[in-house]
């Protein structure tokens, strides 16, 4: 039986957040939806003051010719100056890097940080590009027919679910984020 306590899965990234970054001042960005929560819990948590930013990165990613505009499109908003700024680019779940590549190039619409490092609740593996962290709540091995979904309950508690996907979802969604 596999453990997703997310809260707990939380705070073992948060811990290893800590440890890599240290005093460094960082400037948070969230990947909607999940990541954007991850940010916001890590901004209180690490004590950040600055506003995190936003990214949707639907206009990004490599398949949008063939996966279509989601109707849950948002703007993206980085109220900040990312020249020169060490950015913690934060998401909820890390598969094939494809999600994580859109965001970098998005980001670097903004300007050049100097650094960008990436933290996420879960891995889950399965990478096509070569994009890795050693900023991970958790690793898993999950079915590509399964789905790890991130949710958030009224008291802003984090939860984590696996969901079967039906086959003409597997061959057809985007594979970041799931």
């Amino acid at each position: 039986m596999l453990d997703l306590d997310a809260e707990s899965i939380y705070f073992e990234l948060l811990r290893r957040v800590r440890e890599r970054i240290g005093d460094v001042s960082l400037l948070l960005v969230g990947v909607h939806t999940g990541g954007v929560w991850l940010a916001e819990r890590l901004r209180t948590d690490l004590g950040i003051d600055a506003e995190i930013g936003l990214l949707d990165v639907s206009f990004y990613r490599d398949d949008f010719h063939s996966a279509g505009l989601s109707h849950g499109v948002r703007p993206s908003q980085i109220p900040f100056d990312v020249n020169g700024a060490t950015i913690l680019l934060v998401d909820d779940v890390l598969n094939t890097g494809r999600t994580v590549r859109a965001a970098m190039n998005e980001l670097f619409d903004y300007g050049r940080p100097a650094r960008i490092e990436l933290a996420v609740l879960i891995d889950r593996g399965g990478r096509e590009l070569p994009i890795s962290t050693p900023l991970v709540g958790r690793t898993l091995e999950v079915p590509a027919d399964v789905s790890v979904v991130l949710s958030r309950d009224a008291n802003s508690r984090l939860h984590l679910t696996l969901e079967q996907r039906e086959a003409e979802e597997v061959a057809s969604a985007p594979k970041e984020g799931t």
